[in-house]
């Protein structure tokens, strides 16, 4: 990947959410209207990933100070800006993948497919869309932040009529016996109907289902959750059957599966109260 592929197909910036702005104060999300701010996203997310959270990265990516792969090329990033800092790429802080099915085509497969049989979720006729690559800034890890991320994604859902979410989200660390508890917790209480439960590819599965619900101790094991995936829950996401360890980012991955009505109506409300028209934004 590099980012000629970029400055030469320049409608890739050109979609009908250019202009889609919400803000918080000094804070805003929007899409990437550039390479030069995707680039910022990437350096974002290798400040986060290899240099706080130790993930592994290429000889390239190392080189370059950037986390990137060939989804980069054709996904949507969403970004959180800090206005007192700029309004271009220096003032990145906060990012998400975003990767629609027509985007994907060009790759063959979603990302997460290297992890997880998603035949359930891409017969869906409906359009749907995979989540990935969340970071923020650690001076920026705060609710009005974090909520910023969720409404340009609730916003973008509804513009594009997307019916459900997945992707991969992750416990640290790869020893599955440390995930014991809350790998149990999740399957017992979360796991996604069978209409659209992913399931972990046979030689990359780690059951989840280690203790029987007897023995899960609720309060410990929503402790050991991360605060990502209770986001997810509590939007009403589910797992799939299996979790995943990634060699690379040094984690355990379950397979996050919403369906989008919970989160786009929540937040059509809050728009609606304050005067404005979701989809026209």
């Amino acid at each position: 990947m590099s980012s000629p592929a970029f400055t030469q197909e320049p409608e890739l910036f050109r979609g009908k959410l250019d202009d889609f702005e919400i803000r918080n104060g000094n804070h805003l999300v929007r899409l990437a209207r550039d390479w030069r701010e995707v680039e910022a996203a990437l350096a974002l997310r290798y400040k986060i990933f290899y240099e706080e959270m130790q993930a592994c990265p290429t000889a390239e990516m190392a080189m370059r100070k950037q986390d990137f792969d060939r989804y980069d090329e054709v996904a949507d990033h969403l970004l959180v800006l800090d206005e007192k800092i700029g309004d271009g790429p220096e003032a990145v802080v906060g990012t998400y993948r975003l990767i629609k099915r027509d985007a994907v085509a060009r790759c063959g497969a979603f990302y997460s497919a290297a992890e997880y049989d998603l035949d359930i979720l891409t017969s869906i006729p409906d359009e749907i869309l995979e989540l990935g690559r969340s970071c923020v800034d650690f001076e920026y890890r705060n609710r009005r932040v974090i909520n910023l991320l969720w409404q340009g994604i609730a916003h973008y859902c509804v513009n594009y009529d997307i019916r459900l979410m997945f992707g991969c989200a992750s416990l640290p660390g790869k020893n599955k016996d440390a995930h014991t508890l809350p790998l149990s917790y999740l399957y017992h209480n979360y796991l996604a109907p069978a209409r659209i439960r992913p399931k972990a590819l046979p030689e990359r599965h780690v059951d989840m289902n280690l203790l029987p619900p007897k023995e899960i101790v609720e309060k410990d094991a929503v402790k050991m959750v991360p605060p990502l995936i209770k986001g997810y829950l509590r939007i009403g996401g589910f797992v799939g059957d299996g979790a995943v360890i990634d060699e690379q980012f040094n984690t355990t991955d379950v397979c996050i599966v919403v369906e989008t009505k919970l989160i786009t109506s929540k937040y059509a409300r809050h728009f609606e109260r304050q005067g404005f028209n979701l989809r026209s934004i």
